[in-house]
């Protein structure tokens, strides 16, 4: 083997190694940049955290022996085996439009339900089979 073709072996290997530097420090600086310059928002500025706003979830005894799961939008909230009396969820709003989601786990059936932009109290009934909804405006 010639001593040229080392050479530039040895020229594209440092070449390949100077650019690696230089994307990883272009990452961390916008990495940084980013972290700098973002505001802390907090009850002590003035800023809520969470909505005024809370839904109220009650899964009526109807519901007894079920296993489900129980979601606002993509977030799980409850997953088990419903007991005997009725269990209470109360929820803080998430966002403008909210979906409940009621999952069957035994069978995977899901049952939605749109939230309204106000607080309210839903009852979840099981009737012949499938879950039924009933939201009552809560009162402020």
């Amino acid at each position: 083997m010639s001593r040229k073709s080392i050479n530039s072996n040895k020229q594209f290997m440092i070449g390949n190694g100077i650019l690696a530097f230089g994307v990883f420090f272009i990452v961390c600086l916008f990495l940084y940049l980013g972290f700098r310059y973002q505001k802390k928002q907090g009850p002590e500025e003035g800023t809520p955290v969470a909505s005024a706003e809370i839904y109220t979830i009650c899964l009526e005894s109807s519901m007894s022996g079920e296993d489900v799961a129980v979601y606002i939008n993509d977030s799980l909230l409850l997953k088990r085996t419903l007991a005997n009396e009725p269990t209470l969820l109360q929820v803080n709003k998430f966002g403008d439009e909210n979906a409940l989601l009621i999952v069957n786990n035994r069978t995977d059936e899901v049952t939605p339900f749109n939230l309204s932009a106000e607080s309210e109290m839903v009852s979840v009934n099981k009737v012949n089979g499938s879950y039924e909804f009933t939201a009552t405006k809560a009162a402020k």
